[in-house]
């Protein structure tokens, strides 16, 4: 898990940072202020939790038996990151408002990862 949590947080954190210099240099003038807000916003929120998922894979190597509930929050941080952040750059680049409401899946997600993250994090012993 080590592994695969730190190489899909490298590859989700790049890609943040990729997005965020595309809304700001090829977007500005072609989508409206709000939409670029909302673009930015998924970018801001795929980083905040790359670099989540980054410290689970770091906490899952330094524990022989690493528990479920740390494993299940790095999966909740990924599939919360494709969901609100997925949805949030589709909706600004199309338009279509009705993929607004897949992102508080998406929010949920996070904040499932963050709770699954405090249970294990209560429980450890490092």
């Amino acid at each position: 898990m080590t592994q695969i949590f730190l190489s899909v947080a490298a590859v989700l954190g790049g890609l943040s940072v990729a997005a965020g210099a595309f809304a700001s240099h090829a977007l500005r003038e072609k989508i409206s202020a709000r939409s670029l807000e909302i673009f930015e916003t998924g970018a801001r929120y795929q980083m905040y939790h790359a670099l989540a998922l980054l410290l689970v894979a770091l906490l899952i190597s330094r524990i022989e038996s690493p528990p479920p509930t740390l494993i299940a929050s790095g999966w909740l941080f990924i599939i919360g990151i494709a969901i609100f952040s997925g949805s949030l750059y589709v909706l600004s680049l199309s338009g279509i408002k009705s993929l607004g409401a897949i992102a508080p899946l998406g929010g949920a997600a996070f904040l499932a990862g963050w709770g699954a993250l405090a249970f294990a994090a209560w429980n450890l012993k490092l």
